[in-house]
């Protein structure tokens, strides 16, 4: 006997009340069933300025240095997030405050940018979008930042330790 068949006898028997009953029955299974699927849909970019999205990160002294290190001698982040003296040379006392971009393009380009943001002292995003930055290249629109930029893949523990100094950073106003 087909499965068809099957369906059809067991149905049989019940009234027009009781087969829309089913129906809905099976629509609510059904329904129950995808509403974990769509409540798992990635979250809306977000914002400038929109920092509540997610808790802040813990962090360790060592961390700390660590991540000094690798903004300072391996990602090489002053070079474009630092303004420069009138003589070229970084002026630290506004480490990391953002900075008119001092590298450009070899041939005319309409997307680079003309300012490297601020990243020191209070990072531009909540700290699982920083982390998501280095770790993927992407930013919280879901695009990957323009050049000069360079898309990181850093390791989540090397990107946790850089958003730890990056948040350390005491701004001189």
């Amino acid at each position: 006997m087909t499965t068809a068949r099957k369906s059809n006898l067991l149905l049989s028997h019940l009234s027009p009340k009781s087969h829309l009953a089913a129906f809905l029955l099976i629509l609510l299974g059904i329904s129950l069933t995808l509403l974990p699927l769509s409540a798992q849909q990635p979250p809306r970019p977000q914002r400038k300025g929109d920092k509540t999205a997610g808790p802040s990160v813990p962090t360790t002294s060592g961390e700390v240095a660590r991540g000094k290190y690798i903004v300072e001698q391996v990602a090489m982040c002053p070079q474009c997030h630092t303004p420069r003296n009138a003589d070229g040379t970084l002026d630290h006392a506004h480490e990391l405050e953002g900075a008119a971009e001092f590298f450009q393009p070899p041939h005319p380009d309409q997307n680079w940018p003309l300012k490297a943001p601020r990243i020191g002292g209070d990072p531009p995003a909540n700290d699982q979008d920083m982390i998501k930055l280095l770790t993927t290249g992407i930013w919280t629109d879901g695009k990957t930042l323009r050049l000069p930029m360079m898309p990181f893949r850093m390791s989540e523990a090397d990107a946790k330790a850089v958003l730890a100094y990056l948040k350390s950073v005491k701004q001189q106003h």
